[in-house]
């Protein structure tokens, strides 16, 4: 069963992308759509038969793959609660995308190349989660990055698209050569990359260090402690990449220059989530470097506040949602910082539901409105597209943390434990997450007023021609939308209950020192009422902007012009990285060009020395003529010399 959930959404992409043209669009999204829908069902039925048990992983061999001197490695599928958590999250998202890409791209000629596409992705990811050495992970793990690139590239016509998915690549690799970096540490210290091998030996190899240095990294000689802690520090570097967190963020917002579906399986289900998913994999390494956590938590919350200021002024419906997903990742890696491992998964699998609710929705959005993704020029489409119009209503309240809601359960419990953590920024973390519930409802419900209600702002064509979706969008979306609201309210004991902590204790790994689980529960009424009240006063700021006096934003930018481009302007990220590193290494690569290659290389060689002798030998060609008087000219010329030498100079020499 394990093999087929794994091995079907490639089975799809060998079909679509090798038989596409043959076999024709449709017969590719059925194809590929039906066999993602059937690696759900198994994903599930293996959820409810190995996530409420407490028994050992189990280990399904595939192939042996790889034997050189001590590296034996075999491609294998790791079976446990955190494996079958995600199985659920990235083919039940992934399928439904299937299905809603059918209706949403059914103009687009280029469709079985798309199917097959979001399929490779879903493969790679699928390899990620189940893998059972770093190995075998970091090939899942650069597979959805060449994924994302040729999806967010899919439109590679658009010079847009073509910057964005390059943006994405470029920016993936420097927090991939991190995670290179801690699978090459890895190896060296503990002589394997097998997950149960390198878990088994870490705790005693950093108990047993003795102050000793064990490895030499950048000029310093670190002993057990410290080199664990570089390790979880390389090995989270990756995961910033891949989770777009601070400072390595930049990528994601651009991604929305892909097709709508393509964001909603990025940015709930598959590359963005895999950081969160490696962090917590790799729980008994990350438990035994409490600075590397203390990283992790500050990054995390920097993070999830960052991304909500600059939600808060964005006119593209895609891309509030986009830095909507940057916040909540952020939210998760305060859970994995404070130690609270199972609570961040649980955000993880909650926002997955709402967040590819929201982006679909704005699919279904995008596609009434001919196309149209700033929201300045839509408004008053609650009539026209109700069905679209009540399950974006649905995913915001599960975003912003409405009571019974998937987010009230998952959020929550994230601000919790925040401010039940132990680290010296588990607090900054718990303020830092406060105010982005906040702001994460402010921007949330600007979305949902500016969008649908309100007075139309498209032209009139464009209104004449909205219409809902057809049911092929539609029906995925209700699916997400029962998963938005029901998920927490049904799974919350199983994540964060008490009485669960042993199912997890297979998979994520917490010292006998790390009570955050149990000390959640006890935190002051204030701390769990406060995302509350945050949710409620963020409704009635961006209820009185939008709805009661719509030109207040209006004279507020004015008012803050300065404030307003800073957000506006993401920070100026873009901005500072072009000038810190695109600009130097243009100039660089404008020097080597014009002086090296140029005025060097090509002076000394093609335009020099190869150019003089091109140039003799042309002159000598000329001599050649063809013609016997020529010759015969020269000839006495040559013996004339000759005579004169031997008369006076050969001569004398005698």
């Amino acid at each position: 069963m394990y093999s087929a959930i794994v091995f079907l959404p490639l089975i799809g992409f060998l079909i679509a992308g090798l038989f596409g043209r043959t076999i024709g669009a449709k017969a590719s999204e059925y194809i590929t759509s039906g066999l993602l829908i059937v690696a759900a069902i198994l994903s599930w039925i293996a959820f409810f038969s190995v996530g409420f048990t407490d028994a050992a992983p189990q280990h399904v061999t595939v192939l042996r793959w790889i034997n050189s001197g001590t590296l034996d490695v075999n491609w294998m599928i790791r079976v446990d609660t955190l494996t079958v958590v995600m199985l659920v999250v990235v083919n039940t998202v992934s399928a439904l995308v299937h299905v809603y890409s059918i209706g949403y791209m059914h103009h687009d000629p280029h469709r079985p190349r798309f199917f097959a596409y979001l399929s490779l992705f879903t493969f790679a990811m699928l390899t990620l989660v189940t893998a059972d050495n770093l190995l075998q992970m970091f090939f899942g793990w650069e597979g959805v990055g060449l994924a994302s690139y040729l999806l967010i590239g899919f439109w590679y016509q658009k010079p847009s698209a073509n910057a964005a998915a390059i943006k994405a690549f470029v920016v993936n690799r420097v927090g991939d050569f991190g995670f290179a970096l801690g699978i090459f540490g890895v190896f060296y210290l503990f002589n394997s990359i097998d997950l149960d091998t390198v878990f088994a030996n870490a705790q005693a190899f950093v108990e047993g260090g003795h102050g000793e240095p064990v490895l030499d990294f950048l000029g310093y000689h670190l002993d057990a402690h410290g080199a664990m802690t570089a390790l979880c520090l390389l090995l989270f570097m990756g995961a910033m990449g891949k989770s777009a967190q601070f400072l390595l963020h930049t990528w994601l917002p651009d991604a929305m220059e892909g097709p709508t579906p393509v964001s909603a399986l990025i940015h709930a289900a598959t590359m963005v989530t895999a950081g969160v998913f490696m962090v917590a994999r790799l729980s008994p390494l990350f438990e035994l470097s409490h600075t590397a956590l203390t990283f992790v938590t500050f990054i995390g919350a920097t993070t999830a506040f960052f991304a909500a200021t600059v939600g808060l002024v964005q006119n593209d419906i895609k891309r509030v949602i986009a830095y909507s997903t940057c916040s909540q990742l952020g939210y998760m890696f305060v859970a994995l910082g404070v130690g609270a491992y199972s609570v961040g998964i649980f955000h993880l699998f909650t926002h997955a539901f709402f967040k590819a609710l929201l982006f679909l929705g704005a699919g279904s959005v995008i596609h009434a409105v001919s196309d149209e993704q700033d929201m300045r020029k839509m408004g008053g489409l609650r009539k026209h597209i109700p069905v679209t119009y009540w399950m974006m209503v649905i995913g915001t309240l599960a975003l912003t943390g409405f009571p019974l809601t998937a987010g009230y359960f998952s959020k929550d419990a994230v601000i919790e434990a925040a401010y039940a953590g132990h680290n010296s920024f588990a607090l900054y973390g718990f303020w830092l997450t406060v105010a982005a519930a906040a702001l994460t409802s402010f921007y949330s419900w600007r979305l949902a007023f500016m969008t649908f209600h309100g007075k139309p702002r498209a032209s009139v064509d464009v209104m004449k021609h909205v219409h809902e979706s057809p049911y092929v969008m539609t029906v995925p979306l209700m699916i997400l939308a029962a998963g938005a609201l029901f998920a927490g309210l049904i799974f919350s004991g199983f994540f964060i209950g008490e009485g669960y902590g042993e199912f997890w204790r297979v998979s994520l790994f917490t010292s006998e020192e790390n009570h955050v689980l149990h000390d959640m529960h006890e935190v002051p009424a204030w701390v769990k009422f406060s995302p509350l009240v945050m949710m409620i006063g963020g409704f009635l700021v961006a209820w009185h902007f939008y709805i009661r006096s719509p030109d207040t934003p209006k004279r507020l930018a004015e008012r803050h012009e300065g404030l307003y481009k800073f957000l506006l302007n993401k920070w100026y990220f873009d901005e500072l990285y072009d000038a810190i590193f695109v600009r130097p290494a243009l100039w660089i690569g404008r020097q080597l060009w014009k002086k090296g290659d140029g005025a060097t290389i090509d002076g000394f060689g093609p335009d020099g020395v190869a150019a003089r002798v091109q140039n003799v030998t042309t002159w000598v060609v000329r001599l050649q003529t063809g013609y016997i008087y020529h010759y015969a000219f020269a000839m006495l010329i040559g013996v004339a010399a000759l005579v004169t030498w031997s008369m006076f100079g050969g001569g004398s020499a005698q």
